[in-house]
């Protein structure tokens, strides 16, 4: 019954492996991804990257864009809101529509996704500012890693258009004759604190 047992040790690993591949190799191809990982041009040949992720080529098409709000350095700004990928193990890939986060987060858990994000984020850089350096910056992999982006605080100033700009365009549309007054641009007033 000793002499047996070794025998019966070294069998079991291969019986598992023999198992699984036969339970995995089984499956049609239709009801399995093929997790290709591959760019998919958005507007610029570096700018996205299509991961299938599910069986019939569907996946997510995750778009790279440039942060260079710190002065110098050009990182990767990630958005976790990625397009839907359709047809992705056939000629025409394309995106529709939008992917749910949690399949985001589930591709980042993949190393080859981001090799090749890393890769294509260091592209997106040298095109978009050559003259920065390039740092990466790991994507988040749940929720609780996402920070989303600060909004940019814009004043009224920034929003509207000098009055003497509107009334210069208004002459203009109803064919008067602008005044010497109408040309100059003034520093208007601060606006008085209050609701």
């Amino acid at each position: 019954m000793a002499a047996g047992y070794p025998r019966v040790r070294r069998a079991l690993p291969a019986a598992s492996l023999l198992a699984a591949l036969a339970l995995t190799g089984c499956q049609p191809a239709e009801r399995r991804s093929s997790g290709r990982v591959f760019a998919l041009p958005r507007q610029h040949p570096d700018d996205a990257l299509a991961v299938v992720t599910r069986p019939g080529g569907e996946g997510l098409q995750i778009w790279i864009d440039p942060d260079t709000t710190s002065p110098g350095v050009c990182r990767p700004r990630w958005n976790p809101d990625a397009a839907r990928l359709t047809g992705g193990d056939g000629p025409r890939p394309r995106a529709t529509g939008r992917a749910p986060r949690a399949e985001f987060y589930a591709a980042m858990a993949r190393g080859e996704v981001r090799w090749q994000l890393r890769r294509l984020a260091a592209s997106v850089c040298r095109r978009v500012a050559p003259e920065r350096a390039f740092r990466w910056s790991e994507p988040p992999r749940s929720a609780a890693e996402f920070r989303p982006p600060a909004p940019l605080k814009l004043e009224d100033r920034h929003l509207l258009s000098h009055p003497n700009a509107i009334r210069r365009a208004e002459k203009r549309l109803l064919g008067e004759p602008l005044t010497p007054e109408d040309l100059i641009d003034r520093e208007l007033p601060p606006e008085p604190p209050g609701p």
